[in-house]
């Protein structure tokens, strides 16, 4: 972290934590942030479902819901950028985000607060074509077809997205996570499908898991992801657990992320990793905040890894230094790529 960047968190941290959040996507709107371009090497270069990557260190939805800074994103160093979720109507969502500093982590509940896909469409139009790009997909939770919201938001903006993801894991919107049963997620995952293929230019499509399931909810959803057609999962969403926090926001309702969720969603990584038997490429997310978690990740059965909620705590300028980390540790252990080195640590998280 630069000594700029670090004057920045700390005013940053002494204000409320969504109007941070406000200010920091106008610093990326402004161009004032980190931006080391692209960061990438021979080792770093990989392939996800069929995406090109520079690295495999991506963005995770929910810090860009609306799609308004995509351009500073694009030169801040990471391998590929999630924006969203968008729902087909815009909607307000709750009040809502709680910074637990003494556990490097936040709760928030939300409820896919967004402008809509009408206002996050045009925006994509007008997208950055360097930047390896996806939307996640969610549904108003008033709708009276949520598992149709999902396929309405891919056919209004699949054209200009390079990969869309199915969010069935937001613990923010009642019942959503009802989706994830076995009958239900392949209704779903159907009627996106054939948006899908309907599509100009077919993209891949991913599944967004909760860190939530047990054994047996999770070999449905491992079932259901291999029958479906879906390009990968997502592993994992926010938390629901408040196991071993120390902040007094705590007790807060909503979505737990960042470190207290490694554990917890690397295990959930693994078992999936372990059920698909490496079929499907899968995302490692969750608690990701250094080089070395990046890399567990990786080691647990991950193809590529997002973060989100650790940036809170180590600025842009961690994205670089993740990359940069993640480079000399396959070096040090003598891996040539990313893909040599997926799911070679699964069996220590299961």
């Amino acid at each position: 972290m630069t000594p700029l960047e670090w004057i920045g968190l700390a005013a940053l941290h002494r204000i409320d934590p969504e109007t941070a959040h406000g200010l920091a996507l106008k610093a990326l709107q402004a161009g004032a942030t980190h931006a080391p371009g692209v960061v990438t090497s021979d080792r770093l270069r990989c392939s996800l479902a069929g995406l090109d990557l520079p690295n495999p260190v991506g963005l995770a939805a929910g810090f860009d819901k609306n799609a308004t800074a995509l351009r500073g994103l694009s030169r801040a160093g990471f391998g590929f950028v999630e924006v969203g979720a968008a729902t087909p109507r815009p909607q307000p969502g709750n009040p809502r985000l709680f910074r637990l500093t003494e556990d490097r982590a936040a709760i928030n509940r939300f409820g896919f607060n967004n402008e809509g896909m009408e206002a996050i469409g045009a925006r994509l139009k007008s997208r950055p074509r360097d930047l390896v790009l996806g939307l996640n997909l969610g549904a108003n939770k008033d709708s009276e077809d949520r598992a149709g919201d999902f396929a309405r938001v891919l056919t209004h903006c699949g054209a200009d997205v390079d990969f869309a993801t199915v969010n069935v894991s937001s613990p923010n919107t009642e019942k959503l996570r009802d989706l994830q049963g076995k009958a239900a997620l392949s209704a779903l995952l159907a009627g996106v499908m054939q948006a899908r293929d309907e599509l100009t230019r077919p993209v891949p499509v991913f599944l967004k898991i909760a860190p939530d399931l047990d054994d047996a909810e999770l070999a449905d959803v491992a079932e259901v992801a291999l029958s479906s057609g879906v390009a990968g999962v997502i592993a994992t969403n926010t938390t629901l657990s408040r196991a071993g926090l120390r902040s007094r926001h705590a007790s807060e309702t909503g979505g737990l992320s960042g470190q207290p969720l490694f554990d917890r969603s690397t295990r959930v990584l693994a078992r999936l990793s372990d059920l698909t038997e490496g079929k499907l490429p899968l995302v490692g997310v969750g608690g990701i905040g250094s080089a070395g978690q990046a890399y567990e990740k990786i080691r647990a059965g991950a193809s590529a890894v997002q973060l989100y909620t650790a940036l809170v705590y180590g600025g842009l300028s961690l994205v670089q230094e993740i990359a940069l980390g993640l480079d000399a540790l396959l070096q040090r252990d003598g891996f040539t790529s990313v893909a040599e080195a997926v799911g070679t640590g699964r069996a220590a998280w299961l």
